[in-house]
């Protein structure tokens, strides 16, 4: 019975083993490949925040741009008759084009 429990334990040791091993070889190719391909200059990074308002909502949009490293702000109104959804999506085409 106790060989039993060794051969077991063994297995178990063995099974966590290679699992660890699959997990850090798979975090290094990610790091490998995130150094192969970095991320290009020419894609702006875009925040926004939305904010309660009376009547409507306050959508701001935050753009970092590495190039010069300046952020630009811009705040939006979208009223309460109006689509939320499809204000936003607008608007984010609108930052995307502007850089």
């Amino acid at each position: 019975m106790n060989w039993l429990k060794k051969q077991v334990i063994k297995w178990v040791r063995e099974d966590w083993e290679d699992e660890r091993q699959k997990i850090q070889s798979h975090a290094s190719a990610v790091v490998c490949e995130s150094d192969v391909y970095p991320m290009s200059n020419a894609d702006p990074v875009l925040n926004f925040r939305v904010f309660s308002a009376v009547g409507g909502r306050v959508v701001e949009f935050r753009r970092y741009d590495r190039k010069t490293d300046r952020s630009d702000t811009t705040t939006y109104v979208v009223n309460s008759d109006e689509d939320f959804g499809e204000s936003v999506a607008r608007i984010a085409n609108m930052e995307m084009f502007k850089s």
